[in-house]
Formats: structure tokens, C-alpha cells, sequence
């Protein structure tokens, strides 16, 4: 257990003055707090003795002041420890996130996100408890029965070993009990995951849900986890219903010790009555820190449990790093040379790329074309290191690119995925991303209108201000690329990448773009992946894919004359293009039934 927690003490260090000032306080508050019952005693024996009202009057003042310095110093050692346990619990949620963007895309396809949400939403306050009120209570519970103990010896040292007696069978019972109960979280804590994983995929995929009318299935699918978290948590309950009272009967078998014993010594006079009352009270000030020794062996074992999940990812390291002497790039060009290269997916056996070679010039266009599964998307996620290639060496102004510091190299590039990414936030915000100032700048505007977006947001209500759902789902297929075409044209990449960006804007609005976009080619080296040959015809160069591997080059007119593979991809789509212009002129002129 204690090694799964170890690493939470660098972030404690960081607090250590409030930790040292928390940990002082629980000793002399227990000093102030544990000295009335003695006061008592004193009260009570002198009631023998015929004290005077003043008397009594001063003892109860006494006992008055004592028990509210002892709370002051409770509420200060509390504020201390559970406020410096609340910045542990911001500090490691801040390094756990930083920590999860800069793993690779090939770990989110092992690990699910709901299982990462779990972790941040779950484990992280489990993980608090242990650092402030498991803490704070635990050396609470070792100071309280240090004290009481002392004084119980005091009062009378052969009724203290028979009352503690029934406390020696507490440390292992708790031991049995703290192992079962970490036990049972972990299994909790992985079913939540599993629920989270569920819930989010659901939630994220609604539409398509409710479009296959799984809604009742997926349903009954959440149903049936849920009631296995359920039946996990009763477990759990069970154990945790039965420590806590079998603490408490074997912290009352000391009492009824007390009782008999102690009462008939009060009887033959070896102990006072005052004595009596003290040994009492300071015997129920013991039983509760052992009651509480449970409930913090509870949190440290959940704790524990969760700290574990958490540092699974801690401490998974990026498969994308930065070399041990990483270079910048003084000037950048943008001039770009794939050499002998051949990637597979991490996991995998096949080869999607094999002895890709090709050369870029700055300013040049290149194009990459192919059947579904060709391996165009994998060429360009090898220029911003999404992955690594197996084989061979790719260069960027002639560095390899495994030797540029990461930062930089991915500031080079500006990249559209084939899946367009929106943030719930404004449109203006989601185009200005990558801008250092962010906001809604000139450069948006640019953006905007190259990428034929400017006059669609003119209809929207609040313009460039318009708050956008989760993932943009209040846009179309099309607006979202083109606004995250925009989001790339803001940047001042040397480095353009359109990755089947424009797949689901008409030819027509295709057509304007790529008008829009020849002063940005220009300015840029630009990679344009694409199933349509009309978004490539006019590309410096072209390569066409078949298998992994490039089985043409040239320029549109060349492979045309090949009469290749490109040209075979042409006839069809030129045949696609005219079915589906036939089909809309057939249902253009049927009449209604």
C-alpha cells in the first residue's frame, strides 16, 4: 500500500510548512482537549473536601477554556491539512491532464476515455482523502492514544492492561479487513471505468443510436453494468457494515471492563471516584481513535487503490519523444524528403507503408492519391511524428525530423484531419486555436473566407460568436471541415497538410476553395490527401498509392497518358460523379404519385 502511495510525496513537499504547521496543531490541540477530564478528576475529589462554589466555578472555566483552545487548534489544523490536501488534489489533476496530451495517438487506441475520465473523475478525490483527512486523522488517532494511555496509566496502571486488553485483537482485524476492502474498491473503481467508457461512447454517438433504434438495447446494456457496480458497492458495504461494528464491540468490552472492575475498586477505595470519572472519559477518548483508525485504514486503502490506477498513466510514457539533443530549425523552409520509409501501426503486423520515397520542394504541392486503405492518411501523420516509421528516415530541411525538438516541429506543420475536431466553445475560438493571442483576429477573418466560411457564419445569430456543441455538432459535415480548414489557415506553418479535408463539401464549394487556396500553396509546401482527382489535378507533383507502396508519380497530365491506376480512379469517379448527376435529373422530372 505504502508503495503505491509514494508517489504523492513529492506533491506534499511542496506544502511541507502547512503540513508541519497542520501536524503541530493536532499535538497541542489533543494537549488542551485531553486535559479536561483530568480537571474533572481534580473537581470531583475536591468535592470531598468541601470546595467552595468559586472553586468549582474556577475549575469549570478552566475546563471551558481548554476545550475552546482545543477546537481552535482542531479548525486551524483542519483548515491546514484538508486545504493543502484540496491544492495535492489540483496540483496532480493539473500533471495528470498535462500528461495525457502528451501521450501518443497510439495509446487513446488502447485505453478507452472513459477509463481516463474515471481516473480524473474517481481516483483523484480518493487519492485526496489519503493526503489530508487520512493523514490528519491518523497521527490525530496516535497522539490521542499516546495521551490517553499516559494518563491512563497514571490513574491506575492494572485497570489500563485490563481494559485495553480486548484493543490488542484490533490490529489484525483491521489489517483482515483494510485487505478485503482494497480488494473490493479496486473491482469498484474498474467498473466505474467500464460504466464511464459506456456512458461516454453513448453520449458522443447519440445520433447514431437513435438512428439504429438501439436505444433500449444500449439501454439494457448500461443497466446491466450499473447493477454489477451496484452489487460491487454492496460488497463492499457488507465488509465495511461489519469492521466498523466489530470495532466497536471490542471497544465496548473495555468499558464493561471498566465498569466491574473499576467500580469495585471505587468501592474498597483504591481509586477515587474522581479517578473513576477520569478513567472513563479518558478510556472513551481511546476507543475513538480506534473506531477511526478504521475509517482511515478505509481511505488508505481506497487511496492506495486509486493511486495505483493513477499512476498506471503517469507513468506510461510517450511513445513520441523528444531526442536527448533535440535541434530547432533556425529557418525554416518547409522542403520535405520521405527516404526508404515503412510504418506499420503500433500492434500490428502488417505493413501500411512500404519504401515510401518522395521529395518536396518548398513551395511545391504535392498530392496523394489512392484506393480506400492505401496508406495515404498514415504518409502525412508521419510529418508531425504522430507516429514514428518503422523504417527509413524523414527529413525536414534536412533534418530528420526525429531530431527536432517536438514542439517546433509540430509548430511547422499545419495539419486538417480527416475527421474534423471542434471544441464546445465559440466558432471564433475553435479558428483562432492555434494563434498565440487567440480571439478573433484579422487572420480568422482571412481564414474564413478562403476556406468559403465567411458567408455562412454572416447567417448565423451571433457570427464568429456563436457557441458551438460538443464535438460541433450543431454543424454540418461541411462547415465543420471548412472551419477547421480555417483553423489551419491561421497559422503561419511553412507546413500545410489537408488530409481528405475537403470529402464532404460540394464540388462546387470544393472548387472555390482550392481557387482561394493557390496564393496559400504558393506560400507554403502543401500536401493534399484526396479521393477526388479534380481537388489534385493541379498539383506539382502527384503520387498515387497502391498497398503501401507509390506505384506513380508526375503531374495530372502525365498519369493521364500513363494510363494507370490514376487514370483509372479518374474514369470511375467521372462515371460516379455522372450516375449521381442522372439520378438527381431522373427524380427531377417524375411526376407525383
Amino acid at each position: 500500500m505504502l508503495k503505491k502511495l509514494a508517489p504523492l510525496l513529492p506533491y506534499a513537499r511542496r506544502y511541507r510548512r502547512r503540513v508541519a504547521a497542520g501536524l503541530s496543531l493536532v499535538v497541542v490541540s489533543n494537549l488542551f482537549a485531553l486535559s479536561w477530564p483530568y480537571l474533572l478528576k481534580l473537581a470531583i475529589d475536591a468535592l470531598e473536601s468541601g470546595i467552595t462554589p468559586a472553586g468549582l466555578a474556577a475549575y469549570a472555566g478552566a475546563i471551558v477554556g481548554l476545550s475552546l483552545i482545543g477546537g481552535a487548534g482542531r479548525y486551524l489544523m483542519r483548515e491546514l491539512l484538508n486545504g493543502m490536501s484540496r491544492h495535492v488534489e489540483n496540483d496532480l489533476r493539473d500533471d495528470y491532464f498535462a500528461h495525457l496530451l502528451r501521450l501518443a495517438p497510439d495509446f487513446y487506441q488502447r485505453v478507452p476515455t472513459g477509463e481516463l475520465m474515471s481516473r480524473a473523475t474517481n481516483d483523484i478525490p480518493a487519492v485526496r482523502m489519503v493526503v489530508g483527512p487520512a493523514i490528519m486523522y491518523l497521527v490525530n488517532t496516535a497522539v490521542v492514544s499516546v495521551i490517553a494511555l499516559t494518563m491512563l496509566v497514571l490513574i491506575d496502571p492494572r485497570l489500563t492492561i485490563l481494559s485495553t486488553l480486548p484493543l490488542l485483537i484490533v490490529p489484525p482485524v483491521v489489517l483482515y479487513f483494510g485487505r478485503e476492502i482494497h480488494r473490493r474498491f479496486e473491482a469498484i473503481q474498474a467498473q466505474f471505468g467500464r460504466i464511464s467508457t459506456m456512458a461516454q461512447e453513448n453520449l458522443a454517438g447519440a445520433r447514431i443510436v437513435r438512428a439504429y433504434v438501439q436505444e433500449q438495447a444500449q439501454s439494457s446494456s448500461f443497466a446491466a453494468l450499473n447493477q454489477d457496480y451496484l452489487r460491487l458497492n454492496i460488497r463492499l458495504a457488507r465488509v465495511w457494515g461489519l469492521f466498523h461494528p466489530t470495532l466497536m464491540l471490542l471497544t465496548g468490552l473495555g468499558a464493561v471492563i471498566v465498569l466491574g472492575v473499576g467500580g469495585r475498586d471505587v468501592v474498597m477505595g483504591r481509586i477515587t471516584i474522581g479517578d473513576f470519572v477520569a478513567f472513563t472519559f479518558y478510556l472513551l477518548q481511546l476507543i475513538w481513535p480506534m473506531i477511526a483508525l478504521g475509517w482511515v485504514i478505509n481511505l488508505f486503502e481506497r487511496g492506495a487503490a486509486s493511486m495505483g490506477r493513477i499512476q498506471e498513466i503517469m507513468t506510461e510514457a510517450p511513445s513520441i519523444q523528444d531526442s536527448e539533443r533535440p535541434v530547432e530549425i533556425a529557418r525554416p523552409a518547409g522542403r520535405i524528403e520521405f527516404s526508404n520509409v515503412s510504418f506499420r501501426y503500433p500492434g500490428t503486423e502488417r505493413y501500411v507503408l512500404r519504401h515510401v520515397s518522395f521529395g518536396i520542394e518548398p513551395g511545391q504541392t504535392a498530392a496523394i492519391v489512392g484506393r480506400t486503405g492505401s496508406g495515404k492518411s498514415s504518409v502525412v501523420r508521419l510529418i508531425p511524428r504522430f507516429y514514428d516509421p518503422d523504417e527509413g528516415e524523414i527529413r525536414l530541411d534536412g533534418v530528420p525530423i526525429k531530431q527536432i525538438k517536438l514542439e517546433q516541429l509540430r509548430h511547422l506543420v499545419a495539419m486538417v484531419p480527416q475527421e474534423p475536431f471542434l471544441f464546445s466553445e465559440t466558432l471564433g475560438a475553435n479558428i483562432a486555436f492555434g494563434l498565440q493571442d487567440g480571439g478573433q483576429t484579422e487572420r480568422v477573418d482571412t481564414a474564413a473566407r478562403i476556406a468559403q466560411l465567411a458567408a455562412t457564419v454572416q447567417d448565423f445569430p451571433r457570427g464568429y460568436d456563436t457557441q458551438l456543441g460538443e464535438r460541433g455538432i450543431n454543424l454540418s459535415g461541411g462547415q465543420k471541415q471548412r472551419a477547421t480548414l480555417a483553423r489551419a489557415l491561421t497559422r503561419d506553418a511553412p507546413v500545410l497538410i489537408l488530409d481528405d479535408a475537403l470529402s464532404s463539401v460540394d464540388t462546387h464549394t470544393e472548387a472555390a476553395i482550392l481557387a482561394g487556396l493557390i496564393d496559400v500553396f504558393h506560400q507554403r509546401t502543401s500536401l493534399i490527401v484526396s479521393h477526388r482527382v479534380t481537388a489534385v489535378k493541379d498539383a506539382d507533383v502527384i503520387l498515387v498509392l497502391e498497398n503501401g507502396e507509390i506505384v506513380e508519380r508526375g503531374r495530372h497530365t502525365e498519369l493521364l497518358e500513363a494510363n494507370g491506376i490514376y487514370a483509372h480512379l479518374l474514369r470511375r469517379q467521372l462515371l460516379e460523379e455522372s450516375l449521381q448527376v442522372n439520378k438527381g435529373s431522373d427524380l427531377a422530372g417524375a411526376a407525383p404519385v
